[in-house]
């Protein structure tokens, strides 16, 4: 008796997207990133020029802009499979480029919730339009995916970095009005070298390329969103609070808030080599078993970091960052394996919508938790966070014996076996 197994086309029906599309797609996704942590790395200036004793008094305002990030993500993803992605990465790249500028003109704290949130809409679209988009002519997708990871999380870098120079430079509001004018030539870019791209997915009359069982499938999007709400969770915890925390227990070592930022970009630029190392491995190793030893290697680093300050601290941050990014890769590699691209753009959206929308928390959380016990606390529970996480990762259709052949045998292998069926 044979079983149904997700199934992929050998090859893609049409070529590689031009690389000046990949490169302006990648760099949509460092854009992405760097302006949801503009707001964090500059906090403290704002805080102070709005009449805020402390910094994490602030932190709240800037939720809106992450609720949004994962509730919009429904929405983008739906235009992105009816309408058409390059139309959505359109609205994306002058969207946040405006959201930005505007941000960079608030006059007090409830109007840079709002130029945030704005910020955090259209910063909803890349996820679900973005990447489905780079990874729909791809030959190689756990590559595509982990180069494209690398992109995002240089764009957090440089929010690290970018951000501390600006704000020490020309203040806070060039820190939003710098990456704004970057995403909109980005989009003139996009406009003059992506042509066309015929019908939208979601529109298509050709048969889908991906099947898998109703029962199999329903397992694999819940691991996909518990494990991405979180991971989310994480993410949003330390890479908000990494500047706060680096500042708190290197003072006295280092007090210059640009050198603080450079040590965290030099952090996040090395973890983010992470993703391409790991997407080399998507394509070559079994699925659930490299996403549960990356999480479970999350925790040890964690729990080192909880307690650690100076370079001590240098070190279990860049631990921590290095296992975190690696994780990153493996919600978007499930997407390409288990669901068929007519649908991945609402998939992602509604899995990011989850997902986001629980991790949004994270944000206006933060500021609170370390007011009112410490980045210790805070830690020791994100430790806890990513034990669920491996927990969840546990439960993704896999391989239960190598001598029974059957539909989870198929779904445990790497990335590439199952482009490779047809």
């Amino acid at each position: 008796m044979t079983t149904q197994t997700p199934v992929s086309a050998a090859a893609p029906e049409t070529a590689d997207h031009p690389r000046s599309v990949s490169l302006l797609l990648n760099y949509a996704h460092a854009l992405d990133h760097l302006f949801l942590l503009i707001f964090a790395t500059a906090v403290v200036t704002i805080a102070a020029e709005f009449g805020f004793a402390r910094w994490e008094d602030l932190m709240p305002y800037g939720v809106g802009a992450f609720f949004l990030f994962g509730l919009a993500s429904v929405p983008a993803g739906r235009l992105g499979d009816l309408w058409g992605r390059r139309q959505m990465m359109l609205v994306f790249f002058f969207g946040i480029g405006g959201a930005s500028l505007f941000t960079a003109l608030a006059q007090g704290p409830w109007q840079l919730a709002i130029g945030l949130s704005l910020i955090g809409l259209f910063a909803s679209i890349y996820h679900p339009v973005g990447i489905p988009m780079l990874v729909q002519r791809t030959r190689r997708p756990g590559r595509t995916i982990g180069i494209n990871g690398l992109a995002g999380n240089l764009g957090v870098a440089a929010a690290a970095l970018l951000t501390g120079f600006l704000v020490q430079w020309w203040g806070w509001r060039a820190a939003f009005v710098v990456p704004g004018l970057a995403a909109i030539a980005g989009g003139v870019a996009f406009a003059i070298f992506c042509g066309p791209q015929g019908p939208a997915p979601g529109r298509t009359r050709k048969p889908p390329k991906v099947v898998l069982p109703p029962n199999q499938l329903a397992r694999a999007l819940f691991v996909m969103t518990a494990a991405s709400a979180t991971g989310a969770m994480l993410f949003n915890f330390t890479t908000n609070g990494n500047t706060q925390m680096l500042t708190e227990r290197f003072a006295g070592i280092i007090d210059d808030p640009a050198l603080i930022g450079a040590l965290l970009a030099t952090i996040y630029v090395v973890a983010s080599l992470t993703q391409v190392i790991v997407g080399y491995l998507i394509d070559r190793v079994q699925l659930k078993r490299l996403y549960f030893f990356i999480v479970l290697c999350q925790i040890p680093w964690l729990l080192l970091a909880a307690v650690s300050s100076g370079w001590w601290l240098f070190a279990a941050l860049l631990g921590v960052m290095v296992f975190l990014f690696g994780s990153i890769p493996f919600t978007d590699a499930m997407i390409v394996t288990y669901v068929d691209d007519r649908i991945r753009s609402r998939v992602a959206g509604m899995r990011l919508a989850v997902s986001f929308g629980i991790s949004s928390l994270a944000v206006w959380l933060l500021g609170p938790v370390v007011k009112a016990s410490s980045f210790t606390a805070l830690f020791t529970g994100m430790a806890v966070i990513a034990l669920g996480t491996a927990f969840a990762v546990l439960m993704l259709p896999g391989s239960s014996s190598h001598s029974k052949a059957s539909e989870t045998d198929k779904a445990d292998k790497p990335l590439s076996g199952h482009l490779a069926e047809s």
